[in-house]
């Protein structure tokens, strides 16, 4: 059978997978990224876990979806906004020299993007708009099934897209650790309410108790959910007349809070989408959970190998 390796680096996790071209793990390799090791840290882990596959006859290239702005024409890293030790790292060139691959590399949104379009929640529609609500806000589009790639060194940046003149980004409305700022503000103001009430003793991931204050239909988890829907939606209306996708599939950390977050979204994006656009794209929640990044570069991996294949000289 023939395999590829897939790798996942992100600020919080790292995950190296085994898999065929059609984007089904095999074996896995999960490790947390302590921040205070740096890019050297992780780059220790890839490193050891590459020579468990050494040889291994069977492995015909690697993918690999980097947390951070990258050239994906040559694998270099420009930076992290999480993790120290990346910036203009050879990323690609340094996995070439350890595993003897062809190896490529791309943002990570974009390679969920690429996983979610071809095995995830976008199966069936063209183009895919993938937007991650995580520790920060990304995106990605799949035009025809393939990565789209403006100039380098980013692209579909939907984190960094402003919401009025002042500078408020989607990503200082909406990610992770925006969120829990909010919820913070709110348990201050509402010191007897239950979200004050599941916070407390906490500092940093107050997102997490979201869900269960909206199950039990408190009306401030409501209100901030509904708010945070409105923004992320009048964000992605402006990919939505720019872009045109058949369908956002909306993934990271925060999409766990599911139907509630989807459904508002949904129901938020068609009041910022002119007319003759309407209804506007489908709004679904990521198929393939935390797998997006590792499916996806499995995926990415097989197509660059047939790619190359195609254009050897015979």
């Amino acid at each position: 059978m023939v395999l590829y390796l897939g790798i996942e680096i992100g600020g919080t996790k790292l995950q190296v997978v085994v898999g065929d071209a059609d984007g089904v793990i095999h074996d896995r390799f999960r490790f947390g990224v302590e921040a205070e090791e740096g890019g050297a840290g992780i780059r220790r882990h890839i490193a050891a876990t590459l020579e468990r596959f050494r040889p291994h006859p069977s492995l015909r290239g690697m993918g690999v979806g980097y947390g951070g702005p990258v050239d994906w024409r040559t694998g270099r890293v420009c930076c992290s906004h999480h993790v120290v030790g990346w910036s203009d790292f050879p990323l690609g060139d340094w996995l070439r020299e350890l595993s003897g691959l062809p190896v490529t590399v791309d943002n990570d949104a974009n390679v969920a993007a690429l996983g979610e379009a071809r095995r995830g929640a976008g199966q069936g529609h063209d183009p895919v708009l993938y937007v991650t609500l995580g520790s920060g806000v990304g995106g990605g589009l799949v035009v025809d099934g393939r990565i789209y790639h403006g100039a380098t060194p980013g692209e579909v940046e939907l984190g960094h897209v402003r919401l009025d003149r002042a500078g408020t980004t989607v990503e200082s409305r909406c990610a992770g650790w925006a969120v829990d700022r909010r919820i913070r503000g709110l348990a201050a103001a509402e010191r007897g309410g239950m979200l004050a009430r599941l916070t407390a003793g906490t500092s940093g991931g107050e997102a997490r108790h979201l869900g269960t204050a909206l199950a039990a239909g408190d009306p401030a988890a409501r209100g901030l959910l509904e708010e945070t829907a409105r923004d992320l939606a009048f964000g992605l209306s402006h990919a939505v007349h720019l872009l045109h996708p058949a369908v956002i599939v909306v993934g990271g950390g925060l999409s766990l809070l599911g139907e509630p977050l989807r459904a508002a979204v949904a129901a938020a994006l068609p009041g910022f989408v002119m007319e003759a656009f309407q209804p506007g794209p489908e709004v679904r929640l990521a198929g393939l959970a935390e797998d997006a990044v590792p499916v996806g570069a499995l995926l990415a991996a097989a197509s660059a190998v047939v790619s190359d294949s195609r254009q050897a000289p015979t």
